[in-house]
């Protein structure tokens, strides 16, 4: 299987939380995608934080290491699901929304602390390895 990891299960992984390192390491870090509007998440982040620099270099290395996938196959997925959710007065966040369309268009499991969410998507696998 292959992982779309979520912005909190980056910034965990950065701060050296819940073994992510080894879990890393176990499933193997090809294995392992983020979207681009995680990217943008934490560069946000990062040029929010009081070590930028530092924290831009912890992104570098990560998208050194895996992939970064583009949304725009998502949007689709991303439309119709947002009119769903609308409808049924169940709105998330476009971002959530626009990273858990690109994990179901590359049938990706979708890795987030972030469950309950990610979890009004249809069709969305998931999973959460911030775990003690």
């Amino acid at each position: 299987m292959k992982y779309l990891l979520d912005t909190n299960i980056c910034i965990h992984f950065f701060r050296g939380k819940y073994n992510l390192l080894e879990k890393l390491e176990e499933i193997g870090i090809e294995n392992c995608l983020i979207s681009e509007i995680t990217l943008a998440e934490l560069i946000f982040g990062a040029e929010n934080s009081i070590n930028p620099y530092k924290n831009h270099k912890l992104i570098n290395d990560l998208t050194d290491m895996l992939s970064v996938l583009p949304i725009y196959n998502a949007i689709p997925v991303y439309a119709k699901e947002k009119v769903r959710l609308r409808k049924k007065g169940n709105m998330i966040s476009d971002f959530d929304l626009l990273i858990g369309s690109t994990a179901i268009c590359n049938d990706l499991i979708m890795v987030t602390e972030n469950i309950k969410e990610f979890d009004r998507i249809k069709n969305i696998k998931l999973e959460n390895w911030a775990v003690k």
